[in-house]
């Protein structure tokens, strides 16, 4: 039997690390070393750390963060993505971890270069699949902001959850789009929470997954000690999150259509929503760019202005240092003067 890889994905905080868990309970392999578990999250992440560093090492130069506002991020990622460096790269790492029949890698960015993982696994003979996390994007916002934004103004708290609202909808088009010619699964965080049994039975279905236990049943697993269902503690609601009606409305517009996937992962006329959707999404994103243009034209040349003071600053220490040098030295007689 060819090995199987699946990706899973979703935006942080959405429960990829619950699900990826549940999986490696359930037989998937996950390559090592893993990335240890922390205070953040003590049950541990299951993301290979070669993964993670990978990742970085492609994503962090361009730059395009783990979700990103921008409609390019996307494009610029591809990309990135598509140099040779990075597939041998790729190549060289995953050739090695082919020897398990079924391969779990969990890193929310892989949605953004997805075309040199399947390239790559493809003519390594592996088939791959993506499980992509669901969760609606004012608990994943108030999950990853709540504790930083608590001594933030107004302002601050405003700006960051707008921002993190539009890039968790420009993530949900970019991951549909990218999986699309894949068998696919989505899982809602709130289904896996309440029943992991039927959620993960439905996209062991979808994406072609065997387990080492039948889901059908409730004969006891350890997945039953792993999922906590009181780890779901928010309870927010668009009235708790400071984002632009407009944005409120698109990305609630989103959720819904992204919902559809769950039980029919390849829905065309979800499909057809997302792609209108994300037309809505550019248009609002160009507007919001031309009312900010001054304000970030402003930054940017304060931030060369910066720049340039700082390097001054440095010349000036230099050439204060150099003419030191130059009064010590004329003041040193030759051995042969004295």
């Amino acid at each position: 039997m060819s090995p199987h890889l699946l990706l899973v994905t979703g935006s942080g905080r959405s429960g990829t690390s619950s699900v990826a868990g549940a999986l490696k309970r359930l037989g998937l392999h996950v390559p090592q070393p893993e990335v240890p578990a922390d205070e953040k999250n003590p049950r541990g992440y299951y993301e290979p750390e070669w993964v993670t560093e990978f990742h970085k090492r492609v994503l962090n130069p361009v730059p395009v963060r783990t979700i990103d506002t921008r409609p390019t991020a996307g494009a610029i990622a591809a990309e990135a993505g598509s140099r040779p460096e990075v597939e041998a790269e790729l190549r060289e790492w995953l050739g090695g971890q082919l020897d398990a029949e079924q391969i779990l890698v969990k890193d929310p960015r892989a949605f953004w270069i997805l075309p040199v993982w399947t390239r790559v696994a493809a003519e390594l003979g592996a088939s791959v699949s993506t499980l992509t996390m669901l969760r609606h994007p004012t608990e994943v916002v108030r999950s990853r902001d709540s504790a930083y934004l608590t001594e933030q103004t107004p302002t601050f708290r405003r700006q960051r959850e707008t921002a993190n609202i539009a890039a968790w909808v420009n993530a949900a088009f970019e991951t549909e789009r990218s999986t699309r010619s894949l068998d696919r699964a989505f899982v809602r965080y709130a289904d896996l929470l309440a029943d992991w049994r039927t959620a993960l039975h439905r996209a062991g279905t979808q994406a072609g997954l065997t387990y080492n236990a039948d889901l059908r049943t409730e004969a006891p697993h350890e997945v039953d000690d792993f999922i906590d269902a009181k780890l779901n503690r928010s309870a927010i609601s668009w009235d708790d999150i400071a984002v632009p009606a407009q944005l409120r409305d698109l990305a609630e517009r989103t959720w819904q259509a992204m919902n559809t996937l769950v039980d029919s992962p390849h829905d065309e006329a979800a499909i057809a929503d997302l792609a209108g959707l994300q037309e809505e999404y550019v248009e609002l994103f160009d507007f919001a760019e031309a009312i900010a243009m001054d304000a970030t034209t402003a930054r940017v040349a304060a931030g060369r202005r910066d720049v340039r003071r700082k390097k001054d600053a440095q010349l000036d220490e230099l050439r204060l240092e150099l003419a030191s040098a130059r009064a010590e030295t004329s003041e040193r007689k030759p051995f042969w003067r004295r």
